[in-house]
């Protein structure tokens, strides 16, 4: 396990809201060949919309308790979202899932991104109960897995963040690749992101 030691002990901390210091693929292949190949496998499975969103029963068992927790998590929490927002605006849609109310957390996260006074307060919303849960179900054990794969979620949600901006450079993806693998930077330029409303600065 010295190398998923190394790799967690290099990573910059997060924090909700900040830049993201790499994007989710960048992170997956830095952290790639120092993870089992089972692990690395998972990364790419990690995703905010997991398998079995849409389905009434819930996607197999992947083989990491995290990523099975985190997707019954999502599930849970979209389709409260789902239900909720049909009886908001007094649809009825029987081909709704009845939702489930555990975890307990994900159907009070619905509720309260519902009572948002805009779409985008309720994403902030919903993306920083996501980021609560990440922290809850990843335990108390730093140096695993666990962390590897919350770490990419978190990176998801900040790329997720970082999009309602219309500007995102890579000085600080050149840096922290050269930093931690000693190696030269393996990007360049700047990426242009479109806001949400298409308008850029």
């Amino acid at each position: 396990m010295g190398a998923y030691y190394y790799l967690v002990s290099q990573l910059p901390s997060l924090a909700y809201g900040q830049k993201p210091p790499m994007l989710p693929e960048a992170f997956k292949e830095l952290a790639k060949p120092l993870l089992n190949a089972d692990d690395a496998a998972l990364l790419d499975v990690i995703s905010l919309e997991p398998a079995g969103l849409s389905s009434a029963n819930q996607a197999p068992p992947c083989g990491s308790d995290f990523i099975d927790q985190w997707r019954e998590w999502e599930r849970a929490l979209r389709l409260n979202l789902a239900r909720r927002r049909a009886v908001k605006v007094k649809r009825e849609n029987a081909a709704l899932a009845e939702p489930p109310v555990v975890p307990a957390l994900a159907a009070t996260a619905a509720q309260g991104a519902v009572a948002a006074a805009s779409p985008l307060e309720a994403e902030i919303f919903l993306d920083k109960a996501r980021w609560s849960a990440i922290e809850s179900l990843q335990g108390v054990d730093y140096f695993n897995r666990n962390t590897v794969f919350a770490y990419l979620l978190k990176l998801l949600i900040l790329e997720r963040n970082a999009s309602f901006q219309t500007e995102t450079g890579f000085s600080e993806y050149k840096s922290l690749y050269a930093s931690i693998l000693g190696s030269v930077a393996v990007f360049d330029g700047v990426q242009t992101r479109a806001s949400p409303a298409g308008e850029s600065k």
